[in-house]
């Protein structure tokens, strides 16, 4: 007999896991679908994982290069690299295994197995292509995700032209790696790898690393990376990437002119795309647009009533907190609950290479794009105390504020905790906070988020440390 819910999720990263476990709180008889373990990318093969290589590479640089200014011996430093690979799949595993019990312990039904929509209310479940289950339910939530994205010039193989899923499980450490595409999983990983001592290479068809953000934060990151001995092509496209005898061979133009590069292996970091194919959606008219689900981003409907999507797989951002939030605000709707729409100009990036980079809201650029008359304000960390004491002084703080009004528009940071020091700006920016909001709560000394007020001080002549 058809078990029938009432809501079903097909899909368990962290949109799909959240989104259940909150109809679960909510009362709603909920099931999750999905053919691996929950968890998704995120906590599978990306968010999760790659922090712990990033963490191991981090140690590894500070004994390495700032031992003995601390006063620490660490003579005959080395690493395993097998041994790193396994912490890191070690974490995944253990974490995953929390989320299954989550599930359980907030009365959600788990099923795995592929889904697949055969109509608007019915969902098939398969093993290896054999249908094993079907169940019915009155909403559909579809949290599928995406993947990394393929172009032509770039055929991945998975053996020598890599995506970031290989690139963290590999065997070995190759000597030389190029890595296509300069956003955060580029830059992730070409700091884990030049760490270990990887000859690294970054190719970027715009016209800086990690192009999404403040033009300053970008060089200053790039000019930590070169000093790495990172070597970066900006405003450079990959026109071939070809294996060739026990590497791959990189033709990249720029300005009209061709350059051609090799390495053992090949990262394609380029971007991602929906996981719409497979699931039925197509055959039940499901609105896509440009490779993802289309939806009303206040209530994550499709254009079928009963049918909503949440997550990578309805587009940008692609962020795993991004996809929580989504799964929280759309089951919240369908109980009726009064939740306020997300603000997606005021959803926090972050990059956890090092230096570290987090931002929020307006870069300079986009906020005069904006029209506003800005004011910003910036307080390097080579000025705090707390990074001083730390060894840790390189990068700064800078804040965009609107000079009609004082409000903060935009946050951006460069720096050793940067993705924990930005909760602190993403609360004051949801709240509506002025220069003199921040400028007047108290920040505990020493710490380096004292660097945030001196930032907000600064852009009004106020700064006390520089």
């Amino acid at each position: 007999m058809t078990k029938r819910y009432e809501i079903a999720v097909l899909g368990g990263g962290p949109g799909g896991y959240v989104a259940a476990i909150r109809a679960g709180q909510l009362g709603f008889k909920t099931v999750v679908i999905d053919k691996d373990k929950l968890g998704g990318i995120c906590l599978n093969w990306g968010c999760i994982p790659t922090k712990s290589l990033l963490k191991n590479a981090e140690i590894f640089d500070l004994m390495k290069n700032h031992s003995a200014e601390l006063g620490i011996k660490a003579d005959g430093l080395s690493y395993d690299f097998s041994a790193i690979i396994k912490r890191s799949r070690d974490i995944s595993d253990r974490i995953t295994k929390n989320v299954e019990l989550l599930v359980k312990k907030n009365k959600v039904d788990r099923i795995k197995g592929f889904g697949k929509l055969v109509s608007q209310n019915q969902i098939n479940i398969y093993d290896n292509g054999q249908e094993i289950d079907s169940i019915t339910a009155e909403k559909i939530i579809i949290a599928t995700g995406a993947r990394p994205k393929e172009i032509t010039s770039i055929p991945i193989d998975k053996k020598n032209i890599i995506t970031s899923t290989e690139a963290m499980n590999l065997s070995k450490q190759p000597k030389d790696l190029i890595i296509i595409g300069a956003g955060a999983i580029g830059v992730e990983f070409a700091y884990f790898y030049n760490v270990l001592g990887t000859k690294v290479t970054i190719i970027e068809m715009m016209d800086s690393i990690l192009p999404i953000e403040d033009r300053e934060i970008s060089a200053a990151l790039e000019k930590s990376f070169k000093k790495r001995g990172i070597e970066i092509y900006t405003s450079s496209k990959v026109n071939s990437a070809e294996v060739k005898g026990n590497g791959v061979t990189v033709i990249s133009e720029r300005d009209g002119k061709e350059i051609e590069l090799r390495a053992e292996k090949v990262l394609s970091a380029v971007g991602v795309t929906g996981n719409v194919e497979g699931f039925g959606l197509e055959e039940l008219g499901v609105e896509l647009f440009k490779g993802h689900i289309k939806v009303d981003k206040k209530t994550y409907r499709t254009n079928i009533p009963n049918i909503f999507a949440i997550g990578d797989v309805i587009g940008p951002p692609w962020l795993a907190h991004v996809a929580s939030a989504e799964g929280i605000r759309c089951v919240e709707f369908l109980r009726g609950l009064n939740s306020h729409p997300i603000d997606y100009d005021s959803i926090p990036g972050c990059t956890y290479c090092q230096p570290q980079v987090a931002s929020i809201g307006f870069t300079e650029e986009k906020a005069k794009e904006a029209g506003y008359e800005i004011k910003v304000g910036k307080f390097p960390f080579m000025a705090s105390g707390k990074a001083f004491a730390s060894g840790e002084r390189d990068g700064f703080v800078k804040l965009i504020f609107d000079k009609k009004y004082g409000e903060l528009l935009g946050a951006h940071i460069i720096g050793s905790e940067a993705t924990e020091m930005i909760a602190e700006l993403g609360i004051a920016k949801s709240l509506e906070a002025t220069y003199e909001t921040i400028v007047k709560t108290v920040h505990a000394h020493p710490t380096l988020s004292e660097s945030v007020m001196e930032a907000a001080a600064q852009a009004y002549g106020e700064a006390i440390h520089i």
